[in-house]
């Protein structure tokens, strides 16, 4: 399993953290070690409280168990994890506290330690954590026959930064034929008799005429290319100034890549909002499915909690009434049966704590595995709506790169990339880091 980790303070904070229903659909403190009291934020207040009488700021050491998406990971198997974690970092017998959350069909584990020896009123030291814990995970990882993440492996497998090359030439970075392009200037200039309908028909094919570096009239695409009308249409500049007027009346290319860039950003982001839209209402269903399901499993969860409880108190009473009391109990004591009902209790004890807690196992094996089949459709959608916000920001990049960096648009396309990564990391990420 992934094992994230860090040092830190905090301790309000990350309890409020821990115990946050918003995020995770279940929330389970399965242990609290060490301390005085029995509750979570009890427990790191004290531990922040113990870290007073040092001059340790970052007295509580939290990491994070991801096991592998798609495995069934018993509570002893990240109990073991813990085990080996606190003999590999020296954290052995430290307090701590062990929490589990569950969300989209996977179970995870916090464990926070404070790191404080009472007996020395010292942090245990934390050198070279990472690598400790990057060890006890490939050992996990191969122990229980995982598929190890490439990262495991080798660092160097880990997926590269993607590159570009840039385009050399000007049809391809358009995708455009030249043919096309020239075919398309050359009917605009045929069917115009004024600079006005020539404009009005440059910009019903996506051009703009504007004035060039060389006083020279040139067209500017929605891509940001610029062509030479003497080149394209094979007219003569004096030909040109005939019917269009002088250069000096024109935008320049500058001006002209502005006000395609206004067009455009107004554009795309009417392209956007339409397609949040309609993503938000091919996702409703699924989160109303989602909040249905997760409130009909805490129902379970509590209604087992409470008949565990009753079966409990009365098999505790059906034990208590076996140790027989006053004369009888004196006999007992005089002829061994109360030691050996003592015993007898203590073994049932055991087994009846094994029950409840195999009960609750299988319960919570259930429900995920019925939230894995939910979870499936989540992602078929996430990665349909990736594909078309995919697309989006790819005509989006395609537009702007040789249009300049206006504000507007680059604070239109910094929110979409934005968006997409977002949506990738929400799909894909398996980091439960409890660090705020």
């Amino acid at each position: 399993m992934i094992l994230k980790a860090s040092q830190r303070g905090g301790s309000g904070q990350l309890a409020a953290h821990l115990l946050k229903t918003e995020e995770n659909e279940h929330v389970d403190v399965h242990e609290v070690r060490g301390f005085m009291v029995d509750d979570l934020d009890g427990a790191l207040h004290e531990a922040y409280a113990m870290s007073r009488g040092t001059r340790c700021s970052k007295f509580l050491f939290s990491v994070s168990l991801n096991p592998p998406e798609n495995e069934d990971v018993s509570v002893d198997k990240f109990e073991n994890a813990l085990d080996r974690i606190e003999s590999k970092l020296g954290l052995e017998n430290q307090p701590r506290v062990v929490v589990f959350h569950e969300k989209e069909g996977r179970r995870h584990a916090h464990c926070v330690w404070s790191r404080i020896k009472t007996d020395e009123m010292k942090a245990v030291r934390m050198s070279h954590y990472k690598n400790k814990l990057m060890d006890v995970s490939r050992q996990l990882y191969l122990e229980n026959k995982w598929e190890m993440p490439k990262g495991l492996i080798d660092k160097n497998l880990k997926s590269p930064l993607n590159y570009t090359r840039a385009e050399w030439q000007q049809a391809l970075r358009t995708g455009q034929n030249p043919k096309v392009i020239k075919a398309a200037l050359q009917e605009s200039w045929a069917i115009s008799d004024s600079r006005k309908a020539f404009e009005h028909a440059l910009q019903d094919r996506g051009y703009y005429l504007a004035r060039g570096d060389k006083r020279g009239y040139v067209a500017v695409n929605t891509y940001g290319e610029v062509y030479s009308l003497v080149r394209q249409i094979g007219v003569k500049k004096p030909d040109l100034s005939r019917k269009l007027g002088k250069t000096e009346l024109l935008p320049s290319v500058a001006e002209a890549k502005q006000t395609i860039s206004g067009r455009l950003t107004k554009q795309f982001k009417g392209y956007s909002d339409e397609l949040n839209s309609k993503h938000k209402r091919e996702m409703t269903p699924l989160v109303h499915t989602r909040q249905t399901l997760t409130q009909r499993h805490r129902d379970a969860r509590s209604d087992q909690k409470a008949a565990h409880e009753k079966r409990w108190q009365a098999e505790e009473f059906q034990r208590a009434a076996r140790l027989r009391k006053g004369f009888k109990g004196i006999w007992d004591r005089l002829t061994g049966t109360h030691q050996r009902t003592r015993a007898k209790n203590e073994a049932e004890t055991l087994k009846c704590r094994a029950r409840d807690r195999n009960e609750k196992e299988t319960l919570i094996t259930e429900q995920l595995a019925e939230r894995r089949k939910l979870q499936s459709q989540f992602k078929q959608l996430r990665q349909k709506q990736t594909g078309e916000r995919a697309e989006l920001f790819k005509g989006m990049d395609k537009q702007y790169q040789k249009l300049g960096h206006q504000n507007e648009i680059r604070k239109l396309w910094e929110q979409e990339k934005h968006r997409m990564r977002q949506t990738i990391k929400n799909r894909d990420s398996t980091d439960h880091d409890p660090e705020i």
